[in-house]
């Protein structure tokens, strides 16, 4: 007798349509907005976390990418059940697997393009960074919790070691020419060196791969610091996202599964903090160090007890609409997020006017243009949902 499909969790649509949200909401310009006044703590507080931090640390904006790559493992078991559910056999499920990794790192390279003269073929977008890694978390979906584990522990210790163990640059290394500088006040010493811009294993690999393909000029450095080989530790984020949704789809009871999230999301964070602070290994989004791992990891822990312990726990979850009707098209906002926001943008003032939007004045005026960017784009969203129409990969 087949299986039933599990039912969806509201929970998890809830928490990735946030993710999407904050995304979405770049087009809000909060660091005009505390720019232009920079006497007010509250909007530099909302600028800071619109914002990538410049190298060790976090904010809110650097956990959208780990919580986009964790909810993919958290689905995982959900759709593997479904398609099981559903007769498909594993060499069908593996075969589809394999497609949609190849989309999704077509996908990123794509949207990475818009505006490019030719192709450009990188593969640091989230989009292609989990894709890169999505065959081997699909194949793990298939294996025994312990080793699921085993594999993040080889993964993070394995990447950690690439980077402890790849030599330093030299006194006279010129930084200038990697995208920073030698007076960059964020670039460290010491054993933490190994984990410096644009001076360690992932740029050196990415200087000899990215120049495979070809290119307007020779790839020397990313200037934010973003490497391919990222996906790697990525991996592991979704490996984490695997693990919890191996919970959630569990025979626990509820509570059991929230105190269960809690405790790891408590122990991600205090373990990635500390790894930092002694450091062992510091705490770098851009290039997603294994202390990132476990600390980003950490708070996606934690949110998503949160949202199951309010909306499938507890029932609320009405508040969560807005944010569900993202969530369940998420390819859809991520995508219209990269490619029609400016199109919306530019539409909203030629229908309104240029002007449309200086009686609040030029502080404020980017933010009140943005907000109804982002309602528009919501719209759609809500448009899309309403004729059930849910862009899948």
């Amino acid at each position: 007798m087949a299986s039933l499909a599990p039912a969806r969790l509201t929970s998890l649509d809830a928490y990735r349509g946030l993710v999407m949200f904050l995304m979405m909401a770049e087009v809000l310009s909060l660091s005009r907005v505390a720019r232009a006044r920079p006497d007010s703590a509250l909007w530099q507080f909302l600028a800071h976390h619109q914002s990538h931090v410049e190298w060790i640390g976090c904010s809110l904006h650097d956990l959208i990418q780990p919580s986009f790559s964790f909810l993919v493992g958290v689905a995982l078991p959900f759709s593997l059940a479904s398609r099981a559910a559903r007769g498909q056999s594993r060499t069908r499920m593996t075969f589809h697997a394999a497609w949609r990794s190849l989309v999704l790192i077509l996908l990123g390279v794509f949207l990475r393009s818009i505006g490019a003269h030719q192709t450009n073929w990188t593969f640091e977008d989230t989009l292609s960074q989990i894709g890169l890694g999505y065959v081997v978390l699909f194949l793990l979906g298939f294996r025994p919790m312990r080793e699921q584990w085993a594999a993040l522990v080889l993964i993070l210790v394995g990447y950690w070691a690439a980077f402890a163990l790849y030599p330093l640059p030299g006194p006279d290394f010129d930084y200038g020419k990697v995208g920073a500088s030698n007076a960059w006040p964020h670039l460290m010493t010491g054993f933490a060196a190994h984990w410096n811009k644009n001076s360690n294993p992932a740029w050196a690999f990415d200087t000899w791969f990215l120049n495979l393909f070809p290119r307007e000029k020779p790839f020397a450095f990313n200037g934010g610091g973003y490497a391919t080989l990222s996906f790697i530790p990525t991996l592991g984020t979704m490996i984490l996202g695997l693990i919890a949704g191996g919970i959630v789809r569990s025979e626990r009871t509820p509570w059991a599964k929230v105190r269960w999230l809690a405790a790891a999301g408590a122990v991600g964070l205090a373990a990635g903090a500390a790894l930092g602070w002694l450091g062992v290994c510091p705490v770098v989004k851009r290039i997603w160090t294994p202390s990132w791992v476990l600390f980003s990891g950490g708070w996606c822990f934690l949110l998503l007890a949160g949202f199951y312990l309010l909306i499938d726990l507890w029932g609320h979850r009405r508040w969560a609409f807005p944010l569900v009707v993202v969530g369940m098209n998420s390819i859809a906002a991520y995508c219209m997020a990269h490619m029609f926001d400016g199109f919306i943008a530019s539409s909203l003032k030629t229908h309104l006017g240029e002007d449309a939007f200086k009686v609040f004045g030029q502080a404020y005026e980017p933010l009140v243009h943005g907000a109804l960017v982002l309602l528009m784009m919501w719209l759609l969203l809500f448009w899309m949902y309403r004729r059930k129409i849910f862009l899948r990969i």
